[in-house]
């Protein structure tokens, strides 16, 4: 126990008041609560544990189907909101006004942590509660588009600056003319200097049509430059494409993330490949994360023969399918490229890819995460994101905490890849497919 002054004493409750609340002080605090800040943190509450059905969004893997409100009762079949939660939470409160050792308390941080404490409680990593900012960023990460200059991002060790690390074609930063490896000195005329990565890229950001400016240092001799760049609505690449193969007629198409943008970017690259006469598509998912159900499986719809693309069952059973009509399915040999950092909307196609027999996979194990989750809409600013079902390949697999075995498993050779970019398991890749060809 920590020194005090001794006003406290170790009842039932732990560290609470000297006074234990008898009925009627806890009438009276159920009074008090009503006109008090607890209110609004019970009313989150309420607000998270009864989900009104109205408008949800969607993110990660999302079904688009609604969902029946949440039970608000214990294991037991006891109220969550009783008379003993709120005499608690209203001990817990005085408590804190009365002896913590910061005397100004964020209230509005209190309620936060309360709402997030909430879906903590549920031990699942996925379930969390977004404040009003985490949800505009969410929702601007799953679009695949946000405001902002059009430039990649990263932070320096040498110098403990932000470094730009890469430009967007076709964006504000290419048409302002920076530079890969331009520093980032000032944003707004204020330093960068020792700022976290998070910190610089909300400075850049900003509004459509606004502007900001940038002091940028360039080249050996840190070249000052002052240059105002307007922000505006960049779409970020989720696919990318080349050509490989001895004999160039192998098309190589990496997707990094399953976005709302991402089919489109699919297609079109699928469309650049073709018209190079490509024999063979080799798919890199490594490293991929997932994200959308709904981009997934129309990505999904371009390559698989007719039937299920994946299958969910929520806590009640009920199942619902999502499947393909098999009118694209792909005519060419397909290696798909995974690793264990492959995971959720990845392995819902690179599973749907295997249990076809359509294409083979090379690499290692994937991550494993076969569950799905919902944004649910607080309608106030706010949301929460649920584990809502389970998710299953064609063949009927729950890969969740197992991942997806690769028919080819090579481990990927960082050293060589230190030493002079040689990508082993791309290589490998290469070898599969050619084989495949042959055959």
């Amino acid at each position: 126990m920590d020194i005090n002054n001794g006003s406290f004493n170790s009842g039932p409750m732990g560290m609470v008041p000297t006074q234990d609340p008898n009925e009627q002080e806890i009438r009276e605090q159920k009074k008090k609560l009503t006109r008090r800040f607890v209110s609004g943190i019970l009313i989150g509450c309420f607000i998270a544990l009864f989900i009104c059905a109205g408008l949800y969004l969607v993110y990660g893997l999302r079904t688009g189907r609604p969902m029946a409100p949440a039970s608000a009762s214990l294991s037991g079949g006891e109220e969550l909101i009783n008379d003993e939660t709120i005499s608690k939470i209203q001990i817990l409160e005085d408590t804190i006004d009365t002896y913590y050792y910061k005397p100004d308390v964020d209230k509005e941080a209190e309620a936060i942590g309360m709402y997030k404490g909430l879906m903590d409680s549920l031990g699942d990593p996925y379930s969390v509660y977004y404040t009003e900012e985490e949800l505009e960023e969410l929702m601007s990460d799953t679009a695949g588009v946000y405001y902002g200059i059009g430039a990649y991002v990263s932070i320096d060790e040498d110098m403990n600056l932000p470094r730009i690390s890469g430009v967007i074609p076709g964006t504000p930063a290419e048409r302002a003319e920076l530079q890969t490896d331009d520093i980032i000195y000032e944003v707004d005329k204020e330093s960068t200097q020792g700022l976290e990565l998070d910190d610089v890229v909300s400075m850049i950001k900003g509004p459509e049509g606004t502007t900001v400016h940038l002091t940028i240092l360039r080249g050996s001799q840190n070249d000052q430059i002052e240059v105002d760049v307007e922000r505006s609505a960049v779409e970020v690449p989720t696919v990318s494409t080349e050509i490989v193969g001895e004999r160039e007629d192998i098309g190589y198409l990496k997707i990094t993330e399953f976005d709302d943008i991402t089919p489109d970017q699919f297609k079109e690259g699928m469309a650049e490949l073709r018209e190079n006469n490509i024999r063979g598509l080799i798919i890199d998912l490594r490293s991929n994360p997932g994200g959308s159900l709904q981009a997934v499986c129309d990505i999904a719809r371009e390559i698989l023969p007719k039937g299920l693309i994946v299958y969910t069952v929520d806590r009640n059973g009920e199942r619902e399918d999502y499947s393909c009509d098999g009118t694209k399915q792909i005519d060419i040999p397909v290696v798909v490229l995974v690793n264990q950092y492959s995971a959720s909307a990845s392995e819902i196609l690179s599973g749907a890819i295997k249990d076809y027999g359509i294409g083979k996979l090379v690499g290692t194990t994937t991550y494993g995460k076969g569950i799905v989750q919902r944004i649910f809409d607080l309608k106030d600013g706010t949301a929460i994101k649920l584990t809502v079902s389970d998710y299953y390949t064609p063949n009927g697999n729950n890969i969740h905490g197992i991942g997806i075995d690769p028919d080819v498993e090579i481990e990927f050779d960082s050293d060589a890849y230190s030493e002079d970019k040689t990508d082993n398991q791309m290589e490998k890749a290469l070898e599969v497919m050619e084989d495949l060809l042959d055959n």
